[in-house]
């Protein structure tokens, strides 16, 4: 891998063995300068900032977003994050009693909340269709996932990648047949620009969210919200500001009513351009492939540790730079705590209703001697402590 070069771009503590990228990413060095760029320029003019220049920045930031991503740059609004722009549409579509929300039992968890909320207030119901584990094929997950389809279904909402399980799931089959029914299909991509390819000109998902600051490489607080034209209406302002009903309203509502909702330091949008030359300039491609290939050669000795079985097959299919290792332990936060305190490991412990995984993510700083770390660290834990237990067989 390309570790050795690349480690030294990034400001992350040497100390410390960084696996879990997948939560909230990482920054390298140019992009993090590039973005103190921004800040110091809206410190020392903010009115000029804000007021006079900032609708041309961001233009400019969505313009190279959507060339990255194969959208429209007015099809595109910056957000803080992914569960912003799911508060967005969840709120703002128009749920009577009884509609449904087709989901999986395996969304993440703040946009599950989210749907619930909504859906709890409207009548209407958030389906999470079952899905069994392992996933054998993507044909067996597509069957499973529309098996929870009904007359009263409203829209598709389905995770690109999962949290939880790392999996990659087969979202462009998802939409193809949703669309197909007359369905309105969302996306929540937030772990997947940067990480697998993604065209949202060819994806017929009408509604998109993704970070930037994941698997992008932008500062935190730096996510997207995409529609398709014809569904934009929807989307009231979470924050009604000055866009709603402007006195000086621009050629698109979509941008008027989400792009400045008062005084923020909306610098780290702005890195986005900063952060594609950084993918480009270091030939991120061939990056991400070498690290999905040690992310999919030390699957199963991982698994065979802990006496598990992976939750889907080990091809490019289902895995990128996440896996997601089943572990029975009935201390997930206290393991996480003496994985990152004892043996200095950064990596997440995560409930998933009754089951919990460890989930190790790979990315350009990282090296086989970092799996080999979290390994010996399992075997110790095994060794000396009950936080884990080893069943005689697997039970997902």
């Amino acid at each position: 891998m390309q570790n050795k070069t690349l480690q030294s771009r990034f400001l992350l503590r040497p100390e410390i063995t960084f696996l879990n990228f997948g939560s909230f990413g990482a920054c390298p060095k140019p992009v993090f300068q590039d973005y103190q760029r921004w800040q110091l320029e809206l410190e020392q003019e903010p009115v000029q900032f804000i007021a006079v220049n900032g609708i041309q920045y961001l233009k400019q930031s969505r313009e190279a977003l959507g060339a990255y991503v194969g959208a429209a740059a007015d099809d595109l609004v910056y957000v803080p994050n992914p569960s912003y722009a799911v508060n967005i549409i969840a709120k703002s579509f128009d749920l009577k009693p009884g509609d449904e929300i087709l989901a999986t039992n395996l969304e993440y968890g703040a946009c599950d909340k989210t749907w619930n909320y909504y859906c709890k207030k409207s009548g209407a119901v958030y389906v999470r269709q079952p899905i069994e584990l392992p996933v054998k094929s993507r044909q067996a997950f597509i069957d499973q996932f529309f098996n929870g389809l009904s007359d009263k279904t409203r829209m598709v909402f389905i995770s690109h990648i999962t949290s939880t399980t790392g999996m990659i799931l087969p979202v462009e089959e998802i939409c193809e047949i949703a669309k197909s029914k007359g369905l309105i299909t969302f996306v929540d991509g937030a772990h997947t620009p940067g990480h697998i390819p993604l065209d949202l000109g060819t994806l017929k998902a009408d509604i998109y969210t993704g970070a930037c600051h994941k698997w992008m490489l932008t500062p935190k607080g730096c996510s997207f919200l995409y529609m398709r034209k014809e569904y934009q209406y929807i989307a009231d302002p979470l924050v009604v500001s000055w866009g709603y009903d402007s006195a000086f309203p621009s050629h698109s509502r979509f941008l008027d009513y989400h792009q400045m909702q008062g005084t923020r330091d909306f610098s780290a949008f702005l890195t986005v351009p900063a952060a594609i030359a950084f993918l480009e300039e270091n030939n991120w491609p061939e990056v991400a492939r070498e690290c999905r290939n040690l992310v999919q050669r030390n699957a199963p000795r991982f698994c065979e540790l802990l006496k598990t079985q992976p939750l889907c097959p080990i091809t490019d299919d289902f895995i990128g730079q996440m896996f997601s290792i089943p572990i029975q332990t009935e201390q997930p936060e206290a393991l996480q705590r003496l994985l990152f305190e004892v043996y200095k490991i950064e990596i997440p412990v995560m409930r998933h209703d009754a089951r919990v995984f460890l989930r190790y993510s790979i990315n350009a700083f990282n090296s086989q001697a970092d799996l080999d770390r979290l390994y010996s660290a399992l075997e110790n834990i095994l060794a000396t402590t009950d936080f884990i237990r080893l069943p005689g067989a697997t039970e997902l």
